[in-house]
């Protein structure tokens, strides 16, 4: 049976990818709504209750209220926004964080889905820490770099329409230390205190770099580049879109910048002073 796919917020910048990415399938229909049509409250509500599976793709306030306008108990929701990401009755949309979390997502009316940074950031942690390689305790600081598209619409037009000038090389944000994707990269991380965590714009349209770096009294006795990229390895071995320590290398990575939007996720685990201090780095489409 065809299921019917409603897009809430189908213009903006999440909403065109995932248009474009599932207009072609088969087995499914897409409910869109003309423009004349996006903001009315009652025509939004009655495509969200008529759908088998809706998608969102609106602002957290906006988010809330579509949520709160559905009446059909079938409906099953996937939120893009960082609404419901840490709500306790709503399932966070990372597989990769353990076992189960897959079913638990196949099986959920209530999907939050992650954000970007906290992707990142999650997947290099949860791993280490679970294995008691990394202390839960430490005060990490996390730097990230993502494209401008992160900005979503405006942010694109304003950087791709403003000639003759150029996009600045990097814009640093949230130096209040309150970004809105800390609460969920502390909850599923595991780590027990808020990480200093400085974002940046680049002037490359899409794809992420975060790293976060780890001094010797922030990991067990013993440990190595080597255990570090070992144990991302083995979390991550069977995962379809993570590619997991990659290489040990003895100078800072690369750090790959680009507009092709790949859609696998890559960890290392890098030396960067011959055992004094290590940094993990993960790039990946925004």
């Amino acid at each position: 049976m065809r299921q019917l796919i409603f897009i809430d917020g189908n213009q903006g910048t999440t909403g065109l990818q995932i248009v474009q990415r599932l207009r072609t399938r088969a087995d499914i229909d897409l409910l869109l709504l003309a423009d004349d049509e996006r903001h009315d409250p009652v025509r939004r509500a009655d495509a969200i209750n008529q759908c088998d599976i809706a998608v969102l793709c609106l602002p957290d306030d906006a988010a809330r209220a579509a949520v709160s306008s559905i009446r059909n108990p079938q409906v099953r929701v996937l939120d893009a926004s960082s609404a419901h990401r840490s709500a306790p009755d709503w399932i966070y949309g990372l597989p990769e964080i353990e076992a189960a979390q897959p079913d638990r997502i196949a099986g959920a009316t209530r999907v939050a889905n992650p954000g970007c940074y906290p992707t990142g950031a999650i997947l290099l942690l949860r791993p280490l820490i679970d294995a008691g390689l990394i202390d839960r305790g430490s005060r990490l600081a996390i730097h990230a770099v993502s494209g401008y598209s992160g900005q979503g619409r405006a942010g694109i037009e304003r950087v791709e329409h403003a000639h003759p000038r150029p996009a600045p090389d990097v814009v640093l944000y949230a130096l209040d230390m309150h970004h809105k994707h800390l609460p969920e990269m502390i909850r599923f991380s595991g780590l027990k205190h808020r990480p200093i965590f400085s974002p940046a714009y680049g002037s490359h349209r899409q794809g992420i770099v975060l790293t976060i770096g780890l001094q010797p009294d922030q990991v067990r006795p013993g440990t190595d580049t080597l255990a570090l990229r070992d144990c991302l390895r083995d979390a991550y071995h069977e995962c379809r879109h993570a590619q997991a320590g990659i290489a040990c290398r003895r100078e800072p990575s690369p750090g790959t910048f680009g507009h092709r939007a790949e859609r696998h996720r890559r960890y290392r685990a890098v030396d960067l002073r011959s055992g004094r201090s290590w940094a993990m780095v993960a790039d990946r489409s925004l």
